[in-house]
């Protein structure tokens, strides 16, 4: 019997500068692309669309950064979105609200001076997370930190930590999934180095290092949110083989 040729999948990587999900889809033969307002980092710039990622899902096409205009062959069969969460997480929550306002309910607390618009900002961030993981393409996954998404739509299919798939870290990431199944951990490591700082609070070094090596807010919300190694490997590897064999069943 002739051996079944492999189906090769239409990948888009939403929100994703760093290319680590798109390459590791790539190195499978897939027709990835990654998707972002910013260029990539990845050094691909033949597979990023530098534009609106929510018209490159409603057309099935854009304008890679390289200028070249690119419309796929069918359908996204997958998505993994990464929404920006500077505004979703839990750990920017104390600048939505002045202290002396804490016992009361959050709809009555003001707004905190030093972000007016940060209630705004964070119900525009809601929509888009919605937009996402709403849009119609059959198999979706959506990550994000601990946030308020657990509240305003449901809690998360799997939490992950890094040191799951082989990188000494700790990064608790929520997962969101549309039609696919719960990753497994493929290489369970120690949960890497922690500081303490002089107030007390213990951080992982890798975000440590973000906060202080950053030059910029932006540049340090860029190395926060960068997908570590095996994880986008993972992803990559778990998810296509299973859209793969459902052609199979």
């Amino acid at each position: 019997m002739p051996k079944r040729k492999k189906r090769i999948l239409n990948v888009l990587v939403a929100c994703e500068e760093s290319q680590r999900v798109c390459s590791e889809f790539r190195k499978l033969g897939h027709n990835a692309y990654s998707c972002d307002l910013l260029e990539c980092s990845g050094g691909h710039p033949e597979w990023h669309f530098k534009q609106d990622v929510l018209e490159v899902i409603k057309n099935k096409a854009g304008i890679l950064q390289t200028g070249e205009k690119v419309k796929i062959d069918g359908e996204w069969d997958i998505m993994i979105a990464h929404p920006p969460c500077t505004f979703l997480a839990v750990s920017g929550a104390k600048w939505y609200y002045n202290p002396e306002d804490k016992d009361l309910p959050i709809e009555q607390r003001r707004p905190h001076p030093k972000f007016p618009n940060r209630a705004k900002d964070r119900e525009e961030g809601v929509k888009f997370f919605l937009s996402l993981i709403n849009a119609d393409i059959k198999h979706i996954a959506v990550e994000n930190p601990i946030g308020i998404m657990s509240k305003r739509y449901r809690k998360p299919d799997q939490i992950v930590q890094p040191y799951y798939f082989g990188d000494s870290a700790s990064k608790s990431t929520c997962l969101w999934l549309k039609n696919l199944s719960k990753l497994e951990p493929t290489n369970i490591v120690d949960k890497g180095e922690f500081v303490c700082l002089s107030s007390g609070k213990r951080l992982p070094k890798w975000y440590s290092d973000a906060l202080t090596k950053a030059k910029t807010p932006s540049e340090r919300q860029t190395m926060r949110s960068k997908t570590f190694p095996g994880f986008a490997k993972a992803i990559a590897e778990q998810w296509s083989k299973e859209i793969e064999n459902e052609d199979l069943s």
